[in-house]
């Protein structure tokens, strides 16, 4: 899911969809309007996903799409090579997620994961 917000209303920290790619925004600079222009807006920000880094250029009225971030909690089940099998604390839906760089990964630990644009990762690991 995903909502639009004005280029304007951006502030660092939060997230945007560059290239249809979750983006949490690094840093912002705005221009001033010129003579016969409007004012410009220039966004880096880091895919969430993959870690590669993204730029936006365009007007400060554009309109810009925000990805819905929904963070979840869940359980470990088992770890098989380099990917970890969850259960959703909620719906109790079992899955599997790379476990990337995440430190402390063992089976029977709580988990919160962040789910966006149809896509999953496993954020942290606790207990």
């Amino acid at each position: 899911m995903k909502e639009q917000a004005e280029a304007r209303t951006l502030k660092e920290g939060r997230y945007m969809l560059i290239d249809d790619e979750p983006c949490k925004i690094d840093s912002i600079s705005k221009s001033k309007p010129g003579k016969h222009g409007a004012a410009k807006v220039r966004i880096e920000g880091r895919s969430i996903f993959t870690g590669s880094k993204k730029t936006y250029t365009g007007s400060v009225t554009d309109k810009i799409w925000v990805p819905m971030m929904d963070r979840r909690g869940g359980q470990i089940l088992a770890i098989m090579g380099d990917q970890a099998q969850i259960m959703d604390s909620d719906s109790f839906e079992t899955f599997e997620l790379p476990i990337g760089d995440v430190e402390g990964v063992e089976a029977g630990k709580d988990c919160v994961y962040i789910e966006s644009m149809g896509r999953r990762m496993l954020q942290s690991v606790s207990g």
